[in-house]
């Protein structure tokens, strides 16, 4: 079993930046990709980004390609996501997601298997 816990959440206005750290724990060996998603209030939980497990695969939400990065740092069981620029429309509790095995980067959350509590992204205009 593998436990995720997020953090870097907060509230910041719109241009600002911010970085969301995912840690991981448990039975990481052998744990495939890892992605970022979020639900904003009302509506369904959102694809943002993922990352393979070597970090040499990444893909992005049309909505935060170019301003929001993904990273992961095996050694340290971490996976990180640098949002910049900013937006209203990117408010929303951020959930990091594992999956267990395999080498695909799922884009669609029914695809990965653990999942954090999530953090609260607020961004005012």
């Amino acid at each position: 079993q593998v436990q995720l816990v997020e953090s870097g959440g907060g509230l910041v206005q719109a241009g600002g930046s911010l970085r969301l750290s995912c840690a991981t724990s448990g039975r990481t060996f052998g744990m495939g990709a890892m992605g970022w998603f979020r639900q904003a209030p009302g509506k369904d939980r959102e694809f943002v980004a993922a990352i393979s497990w070597s970090g040499g695969r990444s893909y992005y939400a049309d909505s935060v390609s170019g301003r929001f990065t993904i990273s992961r740092d095996n050694a340290k069981n971490t996976v990180s996501l640098q949002m910049n620029s900013l937006k209203p429309g990117d408010t929303a509790v951020y959930y990091c997601a594992a999956r267990l095995w395999g080498n695909s980067v799922p884009t669609v959350k029914d695809d990965y298997d653990s999942w954090g509590q999530g953090t609260q992204v607020t961004v005012s205009s």
